[in-house]
Order: C-alpha cells, then sequence, then structure tokens
C-alpha cells in the first residue's frame, strides 16, 4: 500500500461517548467510518488506545493509505496536540500526550485541535458556511461551546480557550452553579442539561433535554415556558455576538439544534431583539453536518498544514 497521492487523510471525533473515525478524501467525502465506545473511566491510555484502533480499523477498509490523522478531541489543545485541560468526564484527560502517542502507535504524522473547533471548521468549510468568510458556529448540546472562523481558520485564542460561550453571564442562570466552577454563566440554562435543570425548577420531571422538548411540544406549558427560556437565553448571547463579531452567518450546532420549532422560534426572537439594524440581516441557519462536521474539520486542518509544509519544504 501506498500514500495516497490525492491527500487522503483520517480525520477523527473524539468524544466523552465515543469515538468516530473516517477517511476524508481530497474533495471533502468521508468514507469508511468506523465508531467505537470512549473508554471514558479508563484513563488516557485506554482512550488512546481506542482512538489507534479505531483509525487501523478505517485504513484497512480501503486501498488508499492516508497521509496522516487528524483529530478533533475535547478538551483544551494545545500546540502540539497535547491536552492542556479538560473536564472529569474524560478520566485523567489532561495531560495526555494525545498527538504524540497516537503518531507514535501509528506510524503516521498527526495533529489534533479541540473537537468544537473541528467541528466549527468542518461546517465553515464544508457544511452550513461554506463561501463564507466570517463563520460564527454555536455547539448547543451536552455543554455550549463554538469558534469563530474566518477565511477558513479557526480563532483559537492565546491559551487555546477562544469559543468558550458557555460561559458568558446570561441573567436567564441567575446564581445557578456552572460545570466550570462559576454562577450564572449560559451554560447553566442553554444547553441539554440546562433545558432540564430550568424544567425542573419549575417543577417539570424529566431525564434529558429529549423528554423536555417532547413534552412541550405535546402541550405541557411548563415544558413550553422551560423551551423558550432556554432558547431566548441563547438567542439573546448569539445577538450580542453577532453584533460584536459581524459575522457573514450563526452556524447553530449540537443536539438542541433539532429541538423544533419552540425552541427555534425563541432562541431568534431573542437574537433578533439584541441586534442593531446594520445587523438585522445576518442568517442563523442550522448545521448541516452533524457529527461529520469534526471529522472533516480536523482532516482539513490536516490537510492544510501539510500543504504548507510539503511547499515550503
Amino acid at each position: 500500500m501506498t500514500v495516497d497521492p490525492d491527500g487522503t487523510v483520517v480525520g477523527v471525533d473524539l468524544g466523552g461517548t465515543k469515538i468516530t473515525a473516517g477517511l476524508v478524501l481530497s474533495g471533502g467525502r468521508v468514507v469508511d467510518e468506523v465508531t467505537v465506545a470512549t473508554p471514558a473511566r479508563q484513563g488516557a491510555d485506554a482512550v488512546v488506545s481506542a482512538v489507534v484502533a479505531v483509525v487501523q480499523q478505517v485504513i484497512d477498509m480501503n486501498d488508499r493509505h492516508p497521509i496522516g490523522i487528524g483529530i478533533g478531541s475535547a478538551g483544551v489543545i494545545g500546540d502540539r496536540g497535547e491536552v492542556l485541560a479538560a473536564t472529569d468526564h474524560l478520566l485523567g484527560w489532561a495531560g495526555a500526550p494525545l498527538a504524540a502517542s497516537v503518531e507514535k502507535a501509528t506510524g503516521l504524522r498527526t495533529l489534533a485541535i479541540n473537537d468544537v473547533h473541528a467541528h466549527a471548521l468542518g461546517e465553515a468549510r464544508h457544511g452550513a458556511g461554506r463561501g463564507m468568510g466570517v463563520v460564527l458556529v454555536v455547539a448547543a448540546g451536552t455543554g455550549l461551546g463554538g469558534a469563530v472562523v474566518v477565511d477558513g481558520k479557526t480563532m483559537i485564542g492565546s491559551r487555546h480557550l477562544a469559543g468558550h460561550l458557555g460561559h458568558v453571564p446570561a441573567a436567564e442562570a441567575g446564581d445557578l452553579e456552572c460545570a466550570c466552577g462559576g454562577r450564572g454563566h449560559l451554560e447553566t440554562v442553554s444547553s441539554g442539561p440546562g433545558l432540564v435543570t430550568v424544567y425542573r425548577r419549575a417543577g417539570g420531571i424529566a431525564d434529558d433535554a429529549r423528554q423536555v422538548v417532547a413534552a412541550a411540544e405535546s402541550g405541557d406549558e411548563t415544558a413550553r415556558a422551560a423551551v423558550h427560556v432556554s432558547g431566548r437565553a441563547l438567542g439573546r448571547a448569539i445577538g450580542g455576538w453577532i453584533n460584536m463579531i459581524d459575522p457573514d452567518v450563526v452556524v447553530v450546532s449540537g443536539g438542541l439544534a433539532q429541538a423544533g420549532t419552540i425552541w427555534w422560534d425563541a432562541l431568534d426572537r431573542g437574537a433578533r431583539g439584541e441586534l442593531i439594524p446594520l445587523a438585522s440581516g445576518c442568517p442563523i441557519l442550522k448545521s448541516q453536518l452533524g457529527s461529520r462536521a469534526s471529522i472533516l474539520g480536523a482532516a482539513s486542518l490536516f490537510a492544510d498544514t501539510h500543504r504548507y509544509q510539503e511547499q515550503h519544504s
């Protein structure tokens, strides 16, 4: 097997629940996807081993030999692909030399970035933001994150923290404690678990956001009010970010992007109510790529880096 001259890359989406890898062809088509459960409670070595195994499965399924591996991973990821910080969703993940470990095990050059940054890059290049110069991606799911992509490059920040959209103050959050240790942050009401919190505080009973949305759509007024509060809070924040960043488009992804018309109407009204007149035409769109966005984004980052190094070697 020889290296594919067209620049095939293995893209990996590494999350707290599952790891998905796929072969990304030069035109942005993903083939031969494999998904496994993340051994999240078994430590960093077990997670890296699972990544290596799923990458090898993808390689073995195809005659094309990739030029390298791009990983979109949970956690704050440094310049060398190391995990600078992480939540307890992945036990012992902080400090893991992710890219170096995968590269050593596979023999393929490996780059890693934060999974939401990779997701945003995928949507900006291949999804709902394709062809746009400035794309704001808002990922509302288990947490609340996002990224700004400018001319095809993701804003990382001086400490690799850019895109922590959930950790801004929100009036609707009151004094709720956030997973980061702060209080009153947007994530506590506008993530999936945040929506559940809003519903429960009003007397509702639900295990997850899907149940709250289903109850709202069935006419449960308490659930409808909770969905409205959660969606409006995120919308108001999005309106502020539009005023500040002036993006060509906002792309909303994550599990809550599938929450239905009640949530979307609340989000849209919340955003439009905050916009300055010149920003009123900014579209707010649902993401197109789903879980493939991170795979495509991580792979495209590797391809860009590889191309640059080839041209300047």
